[in-house]
């Protein structure tokens, strides 16, 4: 039975900010978040300097995350993933009761994990010989993350974690409809957090030909200029963390308490490259968008613009518009492209966007694409011209991650 899925609240991290009302002013006036990457040491021989990265903000009036609370959980993805699922919490309404409890759903995930606790305890081994801390394999679970959620919330509904590397924000709620449409869950928790920012995730990425670095020779550019989705020169993306957070529920759930809502998750699709481990592929692609259309039960015109993938590489991105071309033609919707502000936060990158995207339909603005410079095979309107305020009822969010992980979703502002 095919549920109404609706959105209840959300909450984000990111470069651009830590509280929604600055970063959805700096997404909206096209100001980057990317600046000097100091989260290790650089030695001149580093080949990445740039990077997204979270800034600091207070703790203190949140008692569950006090040192003592995170003392054992060192990776700084839980109490970011547990903040943005807080606040989403606060602002949807949503308390979970005993009564509510065995409908809640966890579907919240991370790309990455906690990566960066493994590395730590294995230089502490080689440098002073001391074991790892009981709790460093619980930190590098994935699906650790969920279950501190579900642990802070007292959700005892299903749980599990949707990796789907670069898609994962996306499929998390696309995970949490299916639970409604089968009738296992009213209320799900999405989302999805990473902070990938230690040397060896970094500097594989470059090693990848996926992060950006300057042509050599080249003055080095400022950092903001980096990320360039959709341009001719675009050379890479940036690596990025952040964390974002969505509550879904059905429409009946939502009546029933009296929650306010308006926008909808209207429809969705998931597709398998089956192909290659990360170059994407057309066919598959382009199904996923027209599939997600489809299931929202609209047709490709109805769509009044499209939050994007673009990561900023030669590839992705070209076939992200010859998929876009085939299923809209000459009439592709403006798109606009996150990432350009706030690099590639990995499988957080996709919640974070869908967050934006959902802010700018209830605003009535899209965000504009920055460091554009038309590239004459990608023939789009990626709103280089700065934030544009028109009605927005349907929007396509596209999220495509490595293994062939494709995922779209079609939100529709409720009217």
């Amino acid at each position: 039975m095919v549920k109404r899925a609706v959105i209840l609240g959300y909450d984000a991290v990111s470069p651009l900010g830590t509280d929604m009302e600055t970063q959805w002013e700096n997404a909206a006036g096209g100001k980057s978040g990317i600046g000097p990457l100091t989260r290790f040491p650089l030695t001149d021989e580093f080949p990445v300097r740039i990077a997204g990265q979270v800034g600091e903000w207070d703790a203190s009036p949140y008692p569950f995350l006090s040192p003592r609370k995170l003392a054992q959980w060192a990776s700084p993805i839980f109490k970011h993933a547990m903040l943005v699922t807080h606040r989403a919490l606060l602002k949807s309404g949503v308390e979970i009761t005993a009564e509510v409890a065995p409908r809640t759903a966890v579907t919240f995930s991370s790309a990455v994990g906690g990566q960066d606790a493994v590395l730590a305890a294995d230089r502490r081994m080689i440098r002073e010989g001391r074991m790892p801390h009981p709790f460093t394999n619980p930190n590098a679970c994935i699906n650790m993350v969920g279950g501190k959620i579900s642990i802070q919330t007292g959700a005892t509904g299903p749980i599990t974690a949707t990796i789907t590397a670069c898609a994962t924000g996306v499929t998390s709620m696309i995970v949490g409809k299916m639970l409604l449409d089968q009738d296992r869950a009213d209320l799900v928790i999405c989302g999805a957090v990473d902070f990938p920012l230690v040397e060896p995730i970094v500097a594989g990425f470059y090693t990848m030909n996926g992060a950006f670095s300057p042509k050599e020779g080249q003055t080095p550019e400022p950092p903001e200029r980096a990320s360039r989705p959709f341009s001719v020169d675009r050379r890479g993306f940036v690596v990025s963390e952040g964390a974002g957070c969505v509550i879904l529920a059905s429409r009946d759930f939502a009546d029933t308490h009296g929650l306010p809502y308006d926008i909808e998750l209207a429809g969705w699709s998931m597709t398998s490259d089956a192909r290659h481990f990360v170059a994407p592929n057309f066919d598959t692609v382009r199904r996923a968008i027209s599939e997600s259309i489809l299931d929202a039960g609209i047709q490709a015109t109805d769509i009044a613009c499209v939050n994007a993938h673009a990561t900023s590489t030669r590839v992705g991105d070209k076939v992200e518009f010859d998929a876009l071309d085939a299923v809209f033609g000459k009439k592709i919707p403006p798109v606009s492209a996150n990432k350009s502000i706030t690099g590639h936060c990995m499988g957080a990158s996709s919640a974070i966007e869908a967050i934006l995207a959902m802010e700018g339909m209830k605003n009535g603005i899209l965000p504009p694409t920055i460091n554009y410079t038309p590239d004459p095979e990608l023939r789009l309107d990626c709103v280089p011209e700065g934030a544009r305020h028109f009605d927005q009822e349907f929007v396509l969010k596209n999220a495509f991650g490595f293994g062939g992980c494709n995922a779209c979703v079609v939100f529709r502002k409720i009217v």
